[in-house]
């Protein structure tokens, strides 16, 4: 598809993907930016960023969808095949980068796998 028009709500929340090296919680984002524009305008916005390669979706440990910038994804295909770990204490979710090889399975075609580990993260280990 790719981003031909950067719409305000693609350039805001591009700027939050630029400024933020954690995942974002997508919930979090609809009552971050509720004054900019409506829960199904981010929600539209997220989608068109995930086509376009630039930001990759996964479920957290609560059911919760969560977004992190891609660093190698185009639209059509995600590169991005790394675990993500959120600390149990202070809640924030990283993308953990290890590359993580999928095996190929007779008469299955794996199309997205997610790897979602829980702790302690090092700066609540730290304290």
């Amino acid at each position: 598809m790719g981003v031909i028009r950067k719409t305000k709500a693609i350039k805001t929340l591009l700027n939050i993907f630029e400024n933020n090296h954690a995942a974002v919680l997508a919930t979090n984002l609809v009552t971050q930016l509720k004054d900019e524009m409506n829960k199904t305008t981010v929600y539209r916005a997220l989608d068109r960023l995930e086509e376009d390669g630039i930001v990759h979706s996964f479920l957290g440990s609560d059911g919760l969808k969560w977004y992190a910038k891609c660093t190698s994804c185009t639209s059509d295909h995600h590169h991005d095949v790394h675990p993500h770990f959120q600390c149990n204490i202070c809640k924030k979710v990283t993308c953990i980068p290890l590359d993580i090889n999928i095996p190929s399975i007779e008469n299955y075609t794996i199309e997205k796998t997610a790897v979602f580990l829980t702790g302690k993260c090092k700066d609540c280990i730290a304290n």
